[in-house]
């Protein structure tokens, strides 16, 4: 199967001798092939590659990326091409580089040994972008030892992309050995913002002098005398600008791309009422962290009941851009047949590379809510099947026969319905004897079978609520309940139902709170003694006498067959 990849550059515009990084990233592997690059020989020096794998797991879904960088120097000025690239199975994307002339700037650092390099791209942005910083530390001397300063820069979000790429490089007629770094930076407030600059402290190693016997036991100068070292990189200016003044009230999301999605639409777009439709909302943007993305959630729909799950963020890198992403869970409860409509989703951001205004959209979407099984449908009494009568009819019916039969034949006698009545009412009085002796005779022990079972299997299932209850998980609760109410009474498909079923209004709100702790993932807000609640057992509704509204709307969260 052919993977997901993506090529990018660290820049789009360079001046020739200077050095960039061809970013290729494949979603879902921890470890690729570097590709044939035999394709950019004639426009580029391959100066070395470098990979970077990550691994993420969220809400039990794993999720992986690796991120191969190579380290490529253009050899002439113009628009470069980087064509397509054979990688894991698929062809990344080809790009553009222009290459300018030669950086004049370039001559200050003739001669020296150790030098240091930074840009930042782009060089103008709004509070809240992401910034791409890079460092580029020189060296042509052995080094035993050195550290390079992290830049510091108040009212600034730093945060490190990536690992280190080490390439050659050459700069006036002089090769050197090149440690690249990358930085994304996210500016907090508007107006110039200064990026001081860093220092590199190193000690060069001196291999001293080769007729001596510790140079020529010391290859490399691994035993020479040290010598310090350092270098300071330029101050780097940046144009920080507020949002737009007629952006309005909604959240302010400037990034390279944005996308909003949903998981778990039925493909048949029917829905049945009383049963959970489960969907996953996610937000994605590229030069923003996940915790910067707003929170998610679902518009007022009609006929249905909403419950949200708590959400996740996720913040990746591909050693240039951040990528955040946000999820959430919403379980939705259908509450009637007929038609379900969720309403149409959007979210405003500000596209940082066009400067221009833009909504993601998730489209409204209608299902057709069928009633629960075993539930006859609200408009099916408004009919009758084709052929069968009413109960109405057939005794309208009735009527004309009955006349018609005794208009041929005379009624009987008053004498012979009450002799009739009065054998029935005997034999059923010797039945009831007869039945209530044999019962008042059979010992304790004497239960049936049948009887014996259904207390031992109450018991158990009374025991292993009771159990459940002393824990925190909910899941197992609900089910525990379930199961003892249904040994008790049989029918009973799902809590909602238990509930309806009891005269115990503290019995009733446990079942709710319960529900929509499970549902809505708001444990430990509110305290429910289960155990105390029913320790007495069910307190079930007296037929005949009329049923309150629930305050919850039934759920169908379990099917135990």
């Amino acid at each position: 199967m052919a993977a997901n990849v993506q090529a990018t550059l660290d820049r789009n515009d360079v001046h020739l001798g200077e050095t960039i990084t061809l970013n290729l990233r494949i979603d879902g592997a921890m470890d690729a092939s570097t590709p044939d690059l035999s394709a950019l020989d004639h426009d580029f020096e391959v100066l070395g590659t470098s990979t970077n794998s990550t691994l993420s797991i969220v809400n039990g879904k794993q999720s992986a990326q690796l991120i191969i960088g190579v380290a490529l120097r253009p050899k002439h000025t113009g628009d470069l091409q980087i064509p397509s690239l054979a990688l894991a199975g698929s062809q990344t994307n080809p790009l553009t580089l222009h290459v300018g002339a030669p950086d004049s700037s370039a001559s200050k650092h003739a001669g020296k040994d150790v030098f240091v390099e930074v840009s930042a791209s782009p060089d103008h942005a709004y509070v809240g972008q992401q910034l791409l910083y890079t460092v580029r530390l020189f060296f042509d001397v052995n080094l035993n030892s050195g550290s390079l300063a992290d830049p510091h820069v108040d009212g600034v979000d730093l945060r490190k992309l990536g690992n280190d790429s080490d390439y050659e490089a050459v700069r006036n007629g002089r090769r050197y050995q090149v440690i690249e770094r990358h930085y994304a930076l996210t500016p907090q407030r508007a107006g110039m913002l200064t990026i001081p600059s860093i220092e590199f402290q190193g000690e060069a190693v001196d291999p001293g002098n080769p007729n001596d016997p510790g140079g020529f036991f010391n290859p490399g100068g691994l035993f020479g005398n040290t010598t310090p070292i350092t270098a300071d990189s330029q101050e780097v200016k940046i144009d920080v600008q507020a949002p737009p003044a007629d952006w309005g009230k909604t959240a302010w999301l400037p990034a390279r791309a944005l996308t909003l999605s949903v998981e778990g639409l039925p493909s048949d777009d029917k829905l049945t009422a009383g049963q959970p439709l489960n969907l996953r909302m996610q937000v994605e943007a590229q030069g923003l962290p996940g915790d910067a993305l707003p929170e998610l959630s679902l518009p007022t729909i009609d006929g249905a009941t909403v419950y949200p799950d708590q959400s996740s963020t996720t913040t990746h890198d591909d050693g240039q851009w951040l990528t955040g992403r946000r999820e959430r869970g919403f379980a939705i409860f259908p509450q009637r047949t007929g038609t379900l409509t969720i309403p149409e989703i959007t979210l405003t951001w500000f596209d940082v590379q066009s400067g221009q205004r833009r909504v993601a959209t998730i489209p409204s979407h209608t299902f057709t809510v069928a009633a629960a099984s075993g539930t006859p449908a609200a408009a099916s009494s408004a009919a009758q099947p084709t052929g069968v009568p009413s109960p109405a009819t057939a005794s309208s019916a009735a009527v004309p026969a009955q006349a018609a039969s005794t208009s041929t034949a005379s009624p009987p006698t008053p004498w012979r319905w009450i002799a009739i009545g009065s054998i029935a009412l005997w034999l059923i009085s010797m039945a009831a004897f007869w039945w209530f002796y044999r019962r008042k005779r059979q010992p304790a022990s004497a239960v049936t079978a049948h009887d014996a079972g259904r207390v031992d299997s109450a018991r158990a299932s009374r025991q292993a609520f009771l159990d459940a209850a002393r824990s925190h998980d909910r899941p197992a609760q609900a089910r525990r309940l379930l199961a003892w109410a249904r040994v008790e009474r049989q029918g009973l498909r799902n809590l909602g139902q238990v509930a309806d079923a009891l005269a115990s209004e503290e019995q009733r709100a446990a079942i709710e709170l319960l529900q929509r702790e499970q549902y809505a993932g708001a444990a430990a807000k509110q305290h429910i003694d289960l155990a105390a609640t029913f320790a007495d057992g069910f307190a079930w509704r007296q037929e005949g006498k009329p049923e309150t509204d629930s305050p919850l709307p039934p759920l169908y969260p379990f099917k135990l067959d």
